[in-house]
């Protein structure tokens, strides 16, 4: 009916539509994103089950549409389909916002087809360690928090990530070898705007 697959009517109610395909795909999202100008009550049924079970539920749950599992001669209501209400992430929103506010610059090449590694927050800190290790020698993360702006000096000496820093004495770090190479590798990137 109309390009429907199924169709179903109760009394005053608004429709109920089913899209059937055999496996979850786009055309199938964009049928019953389409359906949803018909009516509230829009279904996706498919002949197995998903793949990424978790994924298609959260796709479905944002999009408001349910999802029916037709297989082995029973169907199952996986998912009703229900207005979307977006459930703030403090957490997630207060990290983001954390790293956006330590990086300096944008160093990252959009649409670079090398696997260089990413330039975060915490690699341009780790850099300005090693740059300040590599200029002055042997510190004190407190003196590296002080001269480079670094807030995070002690806890990037401590957990060493990128074997660049090794402790000489009690609170004391110098630069290894491997951090030298990471200078280079990634040259002043952490301290230009």
């Amino acid at each position: 009916m109309r390009g429907c697959d199924v169709v179903a009517v109760r009394g005053e109610e608004p429709p109920v539509i089913v899209e059937l395909k055999r496996v979850f795909g786009l055309s199938l999202v964009l049928q019953g994103v389409d359906r949803l100008a018909i009516s509230d009550r829009v279904y996706l049924a498919v002949g197995q089950w998903p793949k990424q079970m978790k994924n298609v539920k959260k796709l479905c749950r944002r999009l408001g549409l349910g999802l029916l599992v037709v297989a082995r001669e029973r169907a199952d209501v996986v998912l009703d389909p229900l207005p979307y209400k977006p459930r703030a992430n403090k957490r997630k929103a207060g990290r983001l916002l954390g790293e956006h506010r330590r990086r300096v610059g944008d160093p990252n090449l959009g649409g670079s087809a090398m696997r260089a590694p990413l330039m975060t927050a915490y690699r341009q800190e780790a850099l300005r360690c090693a740059e300040l290790l590599a200029c002055h020698g042997p510190m004190a993360p407190k003196a590296l928090r002080a001269a480079g702006d670094v807030p995070n000096a002690a806890k990037i000496l401590r957990h060493d990530h990128y074997g660049w820093f090794e402790r000489v004495s009690r609170g004391i770090y110098a630069l290894t070898p491997l951090g030298r190479t990471g200078l280079v590798t990634f040259g002043g990137k952490s301290l230009s705007a």
